[in-house]
């Protein structure tokens, strides 16, 4: 198989996605051994179908940001200046139980200290909804999980929490003395020579985004949301990145450009073993920032999905998808997180690599 024929039965299997999500379009990456096979957007930056995605949109990356946030904790825990075990008591000062009842590095990597997300998301829709462009302030979340109170002791359970990587956020600037902007640039971006990845802190620094689209401010019609949704909403900063580029970040990470093999077996240990299955992934874990498939015929399965007003996102590594290493990403302009779409875009890839005889390696 060439690789243009490669490309046309991707385009094919993610426009089948797409038009089953009702959904614009997505930008995707992949990447075998190393090497960029094929980027490209498939489908539509606008509702009208008037303007065809680029490969190079920007999007929101949404929680794709928390393996971004533990590459860095495990580069400072490889420097001696963090440890995965010790109390993370006295940088808790804000939070009362959390002083009571340490958690420590590993717990919140894993979402097993017992920190609270939003509540039941009440107070927090509400005030999205009615003011978009005033994201709450790290105080405002902060009183929230106070307020929450912890939900079980560190190390008796499982909770995913966006406030739990929003302190882990604010762990890494103390120890660093930079802004979650400027230590991701430091340990990530430049490193990989990134040029349209970055964390904005401001409404007007997202206005480069792609049109992303949501019935959430609306009720019912969809909205562009990038003129309304400041980043600040999401707790622990968010990430925008281009398909490619992001598949440029996972796969250095689990290459070994990013951090060096002992620490990224730690973060592919599943701390928490679900015992459900993942309609794609199948079996499924969470190890340190990483969602992890642990009964894959792909190999070591590890990444994890994102989902916000606008956009739903998708980035995952496998160790051996026909025979090769390969990263899969897909980003797409309408927030169906309902359906998981950008794993579900992922998997739908890899089905065609599955299935694809002769499969040629050559770049995109």
């Amino acid at each position: 198989m060439t690789n243009q024929d490669l490309k046309t039965r991707v385009r094919a299997a993610v426009e089948r996605e797409l038009q089953e999500a009702e959904t614009p379009g997505a930008a995707i990456a992949l990447l075998r051994s190393g090497k960029t096979i094929l980027k490209a957007g498939v489908g539509y930056a606008d509702l009208q179908q008037q303007c065809p995605l680029p490969s190079d949109a920007r999007f929101y990356i949404y929680s794709i940001t928390k393996p971004l946030l533990a590459t860095v904790a495990m580069n400072l825990v490889q420097a001696g200046r963090l440890d995965l075990d010790t109390s993370l008591a006295p940088q808790f000062a804000q939070i009362p139980y959390a002083v009571e009842s340490p958690v420590t590095l590993r717990q919140l990597l894993s979402h097993t200290g017992g920190i609270p997300g939003y509540g039941d998301g009440t107070a927090y829709v509400q005030d999205l909804q009615a003011h978009p462009q005033q994201a709450w302030t790290t105080e405002k979340f902060l009183q929230v999980a106070q307020d929450q109170g912890q939900l079980f002791l560190p190390g008796t359970g499982w909770a995913y929490s966006n406030i739990g990587y929003m302190l882990l956020r604010l762990i890494l600037t103390q120890e660093t003395g930079l802004s979650v902007s400027e230590y991701l640039a430091e340990w990530i971006f430049r490193p990989l020579g990134l040029q349209h990845t970055f964390v904005p802190e401001t409404l007007e620094q997202a206005q480069g985004l792609t049109p992303g689209y949501s019935q959430f401010f609306t009720g019912d019609e969809l909205q562009n949301v990038v003129p309304l949704y400041h980043p600040g909403w999401v707790s622990h900063g968010v990430v925008v990145s281009t398909a490619a580029e992001l598949g440029k970040i996972i796969d250095a990470l689990f290459s070994g450009t990013l951090l060096a093999p002992e620490r990224l077996r730690q973060m592919l240990e599943p701390i928490q073993v679900f015992d459900f299955e993942h309609p794609q992934i199948g079996k499924i874990g969470y190890g340190l920032g990483l969602c992890l498939g642990l009964e894959s015929p792909y190999g070591t399965v590890a990444g994890h999905n994102g989902a916000g007003p606008g956009y739903v996102t998708g980035a995952f590594y496998l160790s051996n998808a026909r025979g090769q290493p390969t990263t899969v990403v897909a980003l797409a302009n309408r927030d169906r997180h309902d359906l998981d779409l950008g794993t579900r875009i992922v998997f739908a890839i890899l089905r065609v690599l599955a299935d694809a005889p002769d499969l040629a390696d050559a770049p995109d």
